[in-house]
């Protein structure tokens, strides 16, 4: 069968399967099924992406990462330093717009799965008197969390882009950070800017709840830079610097009198449904690996007629879509960018630009499937507005980079 064809009917499953209701971990996992048994049929491998699976480093710790921030945001939210958090904010800034796209894009600086679980309770109580659809804010918290891909040197994506591509840092940042701010405006005109804020009375509060707020602000903000310093300074991975703070602010609330009993934090935290949709998830990326679908892919456009520029842009935003990570259309879209042209800035940022389009739109994205869950929306209306942002990014973008292209393909 056609390797796209293959791949059509089997995300025609995924999203049949999707509307069924069904955990999008287990259409996932149907999808993946399809293509084996299409492609391999062979038990054999199917052992092999599960083995492969479960004895990969970044399986443990992406789960590890979403629990522990599972774990703070009980902590801070249980403490009362969650809800004031968002009063002192509102107090400091007169503008809650400012604040919905901000402060998701603030938790975005952190290179961690579970960012956009802590982000997600954050948006929704900025947005408690604001009369916007679940999805509505669920495509706000996915959307604003990612605006640092183009841009950020710690996002793990742009660390392997620059290594295999053989750009520097500095450059690529560069030449690419401009993109960051078109998709902050665009995400504003898509998804803020229609938000109607009815005028509200300023409220009347004493020193001592505005000293309490103030209070409860520090330890949530404090908490975040703290990770994140962990992660830049220290050179921890984000599950491992989440721990650390997860524990230090057990004893921090303790000394402050906001105490949340440990039981509620370590056993509130775990949720088995995160971890099969998580699991199979993963799995489905192994067995796109070991049916050989991904290089196929790969090799179908190579052996086209298509201009370089075109095929690295289509191959990017497919296999983002399949993989729904960085890490993934970078490992196998950046060693053809380099075979094709070692240092050239234009092929990298095509195929970074294109690859995050497609995992901003793929069931794959686990921001996304931890966003919808928290909101209780679908993914469906969630991702409706997300493909309306990205399709207005790559218009302008592959514009841009038409009218400036530095080489000849």
């Amino acid at each position: 069968m056609n390797i796209f064809l293959l791949l059509a009917i089997a995300l025609l499953i995924i999203i049949l399967l999707l509307r069924k209701k069904l955990q999008i971990g287990t259409c996932m996992l149907f999808g993946g099924l399809f293509i084996w048994l299409v492609r391999s049929s062979d038990p054999a491998d199917l052992m092999t992406a599960l083995v492969s699976t479960f004895s990969q480093y970044r399986t443990y710790d992406i789960i590890l990462a979403l629990y522990f921030v599972m774990c703070l945001e009980i902590e801070l939210r249980m403490s009362g330093a969650l809800t004031d958090m968002v009063k002192a904010l509102r107090r400091i800034f007169s503008s809650v717009k400012v604040l919905l796209a901000t402060m998701p894009a603030f938790l975005g600086l952190l290179p961690s799965v579970g960012g956009a679980r802590f982000s997600a309770p954050i948006v929704e109580e900025l947005s408690e008197d604001l009369s916007i659809t679940a999805a509505h804010k669920a495509a706000i918290n996915f959307w604003f969390r990612h605006l640092f891909e183009f841009s950020s040197p710690i996002i793990p994506g742009m660390i392997m882009a620059c290594s295999i591509a053989g750009v520097t840092f500095g450059d690529f940042l560069r030449h690419l950070s401009w993109v960051t701010v078109l998709a902050f405006s665009v995400g504003w005109f898509v998804l803020i800017r229609p938000i109607k804020i009815k005028g509200e009375a300023k409220l009347k509060e004493t020193a001592a709840e505005i000293k309490h707020e103030n209070n409860g602000l520090i330890i949530a903000i404090g908490s975040i830079v703290s990770i994140f310093s962990i992660v830049v300074l220290g050179g921890f991975n984000a599950s491992t610097a989440t721990a650390i703070v997860v524990t230090a602010m057990f004893f921090v609330l303790m000394i402050v009198r906001r105490f949340v009993s440990a039981k509620d934090i370590f056993i509130g935290a775990f949720d088995w449904k995160m971890v099969v949709n998580i699991a199979c998830i993963l799995y489905f990326v192994e067995m796109l690996t070991v049916t050989d679908v991904l290089h196929e892919i790969v090799a179908a456009f190579q052996n086209s007629p298509l201009s370089v520029p075109v095929i690295i842009a289509c191959v990017s935003l497919i296999i983002g879509i399949l993989t729904g990570m960085s890490q993934g259309h970078v490992a196998i879209v950046m060693p053809i960018v380099a075979a094709m042209g070692t240092g050239n800035l234009d092929l990298a940022g095509v195929a970074m630009a294109f690859g995050v389009a497609g995992q901003m739109l793929t069931p794959t994205h686990f921001c996304l499937i931890i966003t919808i869950d928290y909101f209780k929306t679908d993914i469906f209306s969630t991702l409706k507005p997300v493909l309306i942002c990205e399709i207005i990014i790559l218009t302008i973008f592959s514009i841009y980079s038409w009218l400036t292209w530095s080489s000849t393909f």
